[in-house]
């Protein structure tokens, strides 16, 4: 199976970023945009898992994210991956707040992964973002968009649970990428 370990953000705030997004999704046939219900922050790409090595993944993963306390995040902003935006593959929005211990939390999913010898991370530095699309075939210029993306600010959340993501891709009888959260974990409340 192949995983992922992902933040998703709570409904009131993916409501917030469909209604921001909606005047721009029509007019961008050159994007395909993510649906709603695919929508998180990857902490960690796992990759192809064996039973065996998800067997040992599990309890790493418990034990990394019960080390963490919660975070409260806001998504704000637009960028591209690759660099300005000229030649994007990927159109995504920031993450701000405690992106600090969003990154010590990224690292200690990571180290989990590495421990259970599961396969490298395809993009091993973390970028905290949430992708809202991608090309559909070879790079778009998307600097029209980030200027009026770039105003968007949703409203705070508290990040405080953190899941394992199966990605399902299209194959016999399923025509789109599926995703579904096979474990998850609480982060700890704060200390007063």
């Amino acid at each position: 199976m192949r995983l992922f370990v992902a933040l998703v953000p709570p409904p009131d705030v993916l409501d917030e970023l469909d209604a921001f997004l909606a005047p721009y999704r029509a007019g961008t046939p050159a994007l395909r945009w993510v649906r709603r219900e695919l929508l998180h922050v990857t902490l960690t790409f796992v990759g192809e898992t064996d039973d065996r090595t998800l067997d040992k993944l599990l309890p790493r993963l418990q034990r990394a994210v019960a080390r963490h306390d919660r975070l409260t995040l806001s998504l704000a902003g637009a960028g591209a991956f690759p660099g300005t935006g000229a030649h994007a593959r990927v159109l995504w929005t920031g993450l701000y707040g405690d992106r600090r211990n969003l990154v010590k939390l990224a690292a200690s999913t990571s180290a989990a992964r590495r421990r259970v010898g599961a396969a490298a991370d395809k993009h091993p530095a973390f970028r905290p973002h949430l992708t809202l699309a991608r090309c559909r075939r070879a790079p778009v210029d998307v600097r029209p968009l980030l200027e009026p993306l770039s105003a968007f600010a949703s409203r705070e959340w508290t990040a405080g649970t953190v899941h394992l993501m199966e990605s399902r891709l299209p194959a016999k009888g399923r025509t789109q990428v599926e995703y579904e959260s096979i474990r998850t974990w609480p982060l700890r409340e704060p200390k007063p």
